[in-house]
């Protein structure tokens, strides 16, 4: 009597794993993508002169003013690692005292939570951190 195995069984199981694993596969990046993008950033701002902290909450696309400088920020992401997460926001500050209209914003480009002298912000009187996203 020989002995006959059951080859068509095992590739089924097969194909049906791994159809499973790229269901959940693409199921966790989609929903691991929308976790890292926020609507909400948070800034703390200091006052150089008086020593004073301010928190900020800004909507992401909304002009925020605050004394002299109108903020807005566009967009803002945290890091996939927990170990030492990155938060990151792109930034648009406008100074409403600078007489020269040539410069538009005082500040504009990327702001980064664990080291700001990436792309320092450059003024007088205040400084900006970016605090959170979410």
């Amino acid at each position: 009597m020989e002995l006959k195995k059951n080859i068509k069984a095992g590739k089924n199981s097969l194909k049906l794993k791994l159809i499973i694993f790229i269901y959940f596969f693409l199921f966790s990046i989609a929903f691991s993508g929308s976790n890292l993008e926020g609507t909400y950033t948070d800034i703390k701002i200091l006052d150089k002169i008086s020593s004073k902290n301010t928190l900020l909450k800004l909507k992401n696309g909304d002009l925020v003013t605050f004394k002299d400088l109108v903020i807005k920020s566009l967009k803002c992401k945290n890091s996939e690692f927990d170990d030492n997460p990155e938060i990151t926001a792109y930034m648009q500050v406008t100074d409403l005292n600078n007489l020269n209209k040539n410069e538009v914003f005082v500040f504009n480009g990327w702001m980064f939570s664990s080291s700001p002298s990436i792309a320092p912000f450059d003024h007088p009187v205040y400084d900006i951190l970016l605090v959170s996203c979410y």
